[in-house]
């Protein structure tokens, strides 16, 4: 089971780079200052030797080359036939990072998330993952993910 949530988890990381690329049209360093979702949350980029924050572009570059850094590292993932439960916990604290380029996305950059969305339907997929593995608690799955067949977030119509 190791294996295969590493493996899932390098696949959504590829994929999530296509909505960083969609992202740096509008999400600039001088209007995003920060990486936030909702205005309750503002998260520290852990890229720096101490977590600081960064334009939310910078956050998303950092944390997608991180996430690419440790799952192609020799140390933790040596094989990727059989993984140590040691490194298999890492991959929670790689979903939390990167899911808050979803977040990010859908609060500050909409038509961006939901044109990505529904060609990729990458964060109900991600989502699922993370929800069906426990690798994040469900308190901060804060993008309103529609329950259901189809694809879809929260407030778009069904037209």
């Amino acid at each position: 089971e190791g294996v295969w949530k590493y493996e899932h988890l390098r696949q959504f990381c590829m994929e999530l780079n296509g909505l960083a690329v969609r992202l740096q049209r509008e999400c600039q360093p001088d209007s995003c200052t920060q990486m936030t979702a909702t205005e309750q949350w503002i998260f520290l980029c852990a890229a720096h030797k101490t977590p600081k924050e960064c334009p939310a572009i910078d956050y998303t570059r950092h944390t997608l080359d991180g996430a690419a850094c440790l799952l192609n590292s020799n140390k933790y993932f040596p094989s990727r036939v059989s993984i140590k439960e040691s490194s298999v916990a890492k991959l929670g604290s790689v979903c939390r990072r990167v899911y808050r380029i979803f977040s990010h996305a859908y609060f500050h950059h909409r038509s961006i998330f939901d044109d990505f969305e529904n060609e990729t339907f990458l964060c109900r997929r991600f989502t699922s993952f993370v929800t069906k593995y426990n690798l994040m608690s469900k308190d901060n799955l804060i993008v309103p993910i529609l329950e259901g067949e189809g694809g879809g977030v929260s407030g778009e119509s069904e037209a």
